[in-house]
C-alpha cells in the first residue's frame, strides 16, 4: 500500500491546525513548522478547503482553521479528500475489477485490504492523534500505533 506525500502533508497540516485552535495559521507557518514544501502545501490546503476540512479567512488576521472539530475529522476523510480512492490498481478503483481463472479470487483480497485500511483510518481522528502527542507517557490509542 502506498501513502502519498499529499496525504501525509495534508494530515500533518491538519494536525498543526488542530494544535492551535485559538488562532488561524498561514500556509507559511504550517509549512515551516512541519518541514513541508510551501508550494506543495498550498495546493494541498486548497483541496482540504474544497472538502470542507479547513476554512480560510483573508487579510492580515487571516489564515486557516479546521473546518470542523478535530474529533470529527478522520484520517480516512483526509486521504480521500486529497487522493480520491483509498486504493487503486493501475490507476483504477477496485469496484469492477475481475480476473479470470486461477487469479479470480485476487480482486476480493484487494477489496478486503481496502476495507481494512478504511476501517483503521476511519477510526483515527485528528483529536486522537493530538491526544497521543500530548501524552507521551501514556500508551498510544488503539489503531494509531
Amino acid at each position: 500500500m502506498h501513502i502519498s506525500a499529499k496525504a501525509d502533508y495534508a494530515t500533518r497540516a491538519l494536525l498543526e491546525l488542530a494544535s492551535h485552535p485559538d488562532r488561524p495559521l498561514s500556509c507559511e507557518a504550517m509549512a515551516s513548522s512541519q518541514d513541508i514544501p510551501f508550494r506543495f502545501l498550498k495546493s494541498v490546503v486548497g483541496e482540504l478547503r474544497k472538502a470542507g476540512l479547513v476554512r480560510s479567512q483573508r487579510g492580515c488576521e487571516g489564515g486557516y482553521w479546521l473546518g470542523r472539530p478535530a474529533a470529527e475529522i478522520t484520517l480516512l476523510e483526509v486521504v480521500r479528500a486529497v487522493d480520491g480512492a483509498l486504493i487503486t490498481l493501475r490507476g483504477q478503483t477496485l469496484g469492477g475489477l475481475a480476473y479470470p481463472g486461477a487469479a479470480e479470487p485476487l480482486p476480493g483480497v484487494w477489496r478486503r485490504v481496502e476495507a481494512e485500511a478504511a476501517a483503521v483510518l476511519g477510526a483515527v481522528t485528528l483529536a486522537s492523534l493530538g491526544e497521543a502527542a500530548d501524552s507521551r507517557d501514556r500508551p498510544v490509542p488503539e489503531g494509531i500505533a
